[in-house]
């Protein structure tokens, strides 16, 4: 496996790729591999002569320091599990390398990025639209390789991807999950047993709102009222609505966030 830390000799070694008629693909990932970034990358090197993966933990996404500064890093293991699978290239880059100063280009998507994770995460993905951004000029990749889970993310690359004319052919690969069922993250790293354990609520609750009921509201409210509300503030004035058809009957409840 080729490895390189700077711009200029990855981009030299992969013209002399391109020279020789070889497809690159390029999966972006910022390391703590995991078993679905293994699938990414094996999905590359079935579609593609040459694989590029990418490790950095890009700052510009990060909306909370905390959550910068906590985020796995293994870079050990993560060079173990990349020659194992015989990837390509790595590229592994500094935040010197990839920003030589203050950042003050955004991207505004519209609607598409100020809801669901953009919502709450403010900037983050204008943060991923320029890392991407960046990787796609160094690398020029034929094909880059996203995972469903991040599915706003993967449609926001694709508006970027459009707009700015990359003309890199997109590929989704499907989630992967753990024995359990838990979609396989990075972050997995950080949860306590108990915390995996109650993590399971997420799949579950997706696999019985697919399977048993079909939603018609699931509402956050003031509970005084009934204004519609983005994220609890108090827990002493919010309410959970929900409404659903369980087979062909239709159902209601409710719960106060804070006991009374």
């Amino acid at each position: 496996m080729e490895i390189f830390e700077e711009i200029k000799p990855l981009r030299t070694f992969l013209a002399g790729k391109r020279n020789q008629s070889l497809s690159i693909g390029l999966v972006p990932t910022m390391g703590a591999l995991h078993q679905g970034h293994l699938c990414l990358i094996k999905a590359s090197m079935a579609d593609n002569d040459l694989t590029v993966a990418s490790i950095y933990v890009n700052p510009t996404q990060f909306n909370n320091s905390s959550d910068l500064d906590n985020y796995p890093r293994t870079k050990g293991e993560d060079l173990k599990l990349l020659g194992q699978i015989g990837c390509d290239v790595l590229f592994i880059p500094s935040n010197e390398e990839m920003y030589t100063g203050p950042q003050n280009l955004k991207f505004d998507f519209g609607i598409l990025d100020k809801i669901l994770e953009g919502k709450f995460r403010p900037g983050h993905f204008s943060g991923v639209a320029l890392v991407v951004s960046k990787l796609f000029n160094i690398v020029d990749p034929d094909r880059a390789y996203f995972g469903q889970k991040d599915y706003q993310q993967f449609k926001v690359i694709a508006r970027l991807n459009d707009e700015l004319k990359f003309f890199v052919d997109l590929r989704s690969v499907p989630i992967v999950r753990e024995e359990s069922g838990l979609a396989m993250s990075s972050r997995n790293q950080r949860l306590s047993k108990e915390a995996r354990g109650n993590a399971l609520l997420l799949v579950e609750s997706l696999n019985f709102v697919k399977t048993e009921i079909k939603l018609e509201y699931l509402e956050l409210a003031d509970k005084h009222t009934l204004e519609l509300m983005d994220q609890v503030v108090n827990p002493q004035d919010a309410i959970l609505l929900i409404a659903a058809f369980v087979g062909e009957v239709r159902l209601i409840d409710n719960m106060m966030i804070a006991e009374e």
